[in-house]
């Protein structure tokens, strides 16, 4: 017989392996599999559920018969929503609040966590235990209050973007990533060749930096688009509501009075159900839209920014 050369044997070990790793699957991977399998779903069954009502007619949402399917396709909803002048400018104005907040975010960001990232700065243990106590302990709502305030922020644009603008835990990570994702002998060879601290870092650093950056706004973005709390507290003229807070509004009060209005211009057609569920496909879509561009850098961003160090 003629002796096997190496591939044949190789081949024949591999084939090995892979029967004896189907053989391995136990009943806890099944159990594993199921449970992911119901976390999603969990998540992706809403979603169709709101989206099927946003586009169905009034009569099916109101026989309780839609679930993950629209049935009598209407676009009704949506035709008021963009009708209505005051849905419709909150958007824009919520682009604009997020997209300023978070370009000055990443600022405040890299700011603090290029520099305590260097073991050159003296006293940098310092400056990071009084960057990150925030993250611990807040004054409360009174005294955040009273201190905007005094500020003369209150009722402006400015209250929901500058309060917020430093992040802790988004600094915590951005710093673990310089240290571990940026050799020091990189900057030293810019250093010797005459580059200062801000052409290192606009130069070198940043375009290095793509995940982290990609990542930290994205967690900018939706933390500024989904909140609402400041909106209540702080702002009182409705031209400076966001659209979010405009959706709580419309929640709450069709929950406590079975209505839910916009203006005049809307000529609304749909019932307060169906409206309420094209407003929040209305809210929700732009974020979803922006994710699929970020997402190889998110999972890599968060890994490298959370894991080592």
């Amino acid at each position: 017989m003629a002796k096997k050369n190496k591939n044949d044997v190789h081949n024949e070990q591999s084939s090995g392996e892979g029967s004896r790793a189907i053989n391995k699957f136990r009943i806890s991977d099944g159990l594993i599999m199921l449970f992911l399998a119901l976390l999603c779903a969990t998540c992706i069954f809403p979603f169709l559920h709101l989206a099927a009502k946003s586009i169905s007619s009034n009569s099916a949402v109101l026989s309780k018969s839609v679930f993950l399917w629209p049935k009598d396709i209407s676009f009704d909803a949506y035709v008021s929503l963009f009708k209505d002048g005051s849905m419709v400018y909150s958007m824009g104005y919520s682009v604009v609040v997020t997209m300023i907040f978070t370009l000055l975010g990443m600022v405040a960001c890299t700011c603090a966590a290029y520099p305590l990232s260097k073991k050159r700065l003296k006293g940098r243990t310092g400056f990071t235990f009084l960057l990150m106590f925030p993250m611990y302990f807040g004054a409360g709502l009174i005294p955040t209050y009273l201190l905007l305030k005094d500020l003369h922020l209150l009722d402006s644009m400015w209250v929901l973007i500058l309060p917020l603008i430093y992040s802790p835990y988004n600094m915590l990570i951005m710093k673990t990533f310089f240290q571990s994702s940026i050799p020091d002998s990189l900057e030293e060879s810019a250093f010797l060749d005459g580059a200062s601290n801000l052409q290192i870092l606009w130069k070198i650093v940043l375009p290095l930096s793509k995940p982290i950056m990609a990542t930290l706004s994205l967690f900018y973005a939706v933390g500024r688009w989904n909140s609402y709390a400041d909106n209540k507290y702080y702002i009182k003229t409705d031209t400076l509501k966001m659209i979010q807070y405009k959706l709580y509004q419309m929640v709450a009060s069709a929950t406590e009075a079975q209505t839910t209005t916009l203006s005049e211009a809307a000529n609304v057609t749909s019932t307060p159900e169906v409206l309420q569920a094209a407003s929040i496909m209305f809210v929700t879509i732009p974020i979803i839209c922006i994710y699929p561009f970020l997402q190889k850098y998110f999972v890599k961003g968060v890994m490298i920014g959370a894991v080592k160090g």
